[in-house]
């Protein structure tokens, strides 16, 4: 008689193991290819750009697209890092455009962001890049920005899992603003923060010299009075976190200092005015709207060797990195 146990071992080997072993076999190119699938990096997506130049709606690859937003929107000579931070700053743009219905955006007509930069980001296509700059610019300065775009691909700033809103300038003067004393909203990643490293920025400290008489007219222009006591008819009454003017009384008005910035050209509204004789003095600090990242901030502080992630996490509070493909 034989023995039960070998029965019973010879009976799952061939009803059990046997039937994994081929179906491993028959199937094991599937397996690994699903493995693939799960790591495999997406490429990137195709966007719709309005350029404004031409009138038409363009679909343009975005890391493509981003390649002229870096080099249009900051000097190629700042350091690597800095550019790094620029081109996530700037997908990051993109991206919340995408998930915010930039596509709705009367001035989009039906992109989802335009080439306007007093509406968008600034884009100069390639053409006129290369007419602004000469050869050694571009055999040199372009490759170093499509390097910074590249060595970011796909990444954006997030904040609880939503793409943030990167709002950028130029300088800050030293400190950057709270959103809402710039716009209308209060953003929990758009804080005042300390903005140490700009000195080298040409626009860190400004004075506009300008007449008695053509100050009065400029403020004429928009209905606003003012006598030719100008000393007693200027009073800054309160400014921002950031030292920005919150609000300023001009003759009988008391208007905001964003008011007074464009009334007069400013290139902040971090100002203050004194009277020299026939002619005022307006000293300004920074050059922009001064909310988020100072780009010159930012290189200053790639100079120091912090890197992308850490400029971008000292303008922007709280956020992360997320690759998006």
């Amino acid at each position: 008689m034989k023995n039960p146990f070998l029965v019973v071992v010879y009976t799952f080997l061939v009803i059990v193991v046997l039937p994994v072993i081929l179906t491993i076999g028959i199937y094991k190119d599937d397996i690994f290819q699903e493995k693939i699938v799960q790591t495999k990096i997406t490429e990137s997506i195709n966007i719709k750009v309005y350029n404004t130049k031409t009138d038409k709606v363009e679909d343009m690859d975005i890391e493509q697209y981003l390649y002229n937003v870096v080099a249009s929107e900051m000097p190629a000579s700042f350091d690597e890092e800095a550019l790094k931070a620029q081109a996530i700053a700037a997908r990051s743009y993109v991206f919340h455009k995408i998930e915010n219905g930039g596509d709705k955006i009367p001035q989009h007509k039906g992109a989802v962001v335009c080439t306007d930069h007093r509406h968008c980001q600034e884009y100069l296509d390639t053409n006129t890049l290369e007419k602004l700059h000469d050869e050694k610019w571009m055999s040199k300065s372009w490759p170093k920005i499509k390097k910074a775009v590249d060595d970011t691909r796909g990444m954006v700033l997030t904040y609880e899992e939503r793409t943030i809103q990167p709002l950028y300038h130029s300088t800050s003067g030293g400190k950057t603003e709270n959103s809402e004393e710039v716009f209308s909203s209060s953003l929990p990643y758009l804080r005042s923060v300390e903005s140490p490293y700009e000195e080298e920025s040409p626009k860190f400290r400004a004075n506009m010299k300008i007449s008695k008489s053509d100050f009065v007219n400029k403020f004429k222009g928009v209905g606003i009075v003012v006598s030719d006591n100008i000393d007693k008819d200027i009073e800054i009454m309160s400014r921002s976190e950031g030292g920005s003017v919150k609000e300023i009384r001009v003759g009988n008005n008391v208007i905001k200092g964003s008011k007074v910035r464009s009334i007069l050209g400013l290139n902040s509204s971090d100002f203050d005015i004194k009277v020299d004789g026939d002619f005022i003095n307006i000293l300004t600090k920074g050059y922009g709207h001064g909310v988020g990242m100072s780009q010159w901030g930012a290189n200053g502080m790639a100079h120091k060797g912090y890197k992308c992630d850490e400029i971008l996490k000292h303008y922007f509070k709280g956020v992360s990195i997320e690759n998006k493909y």
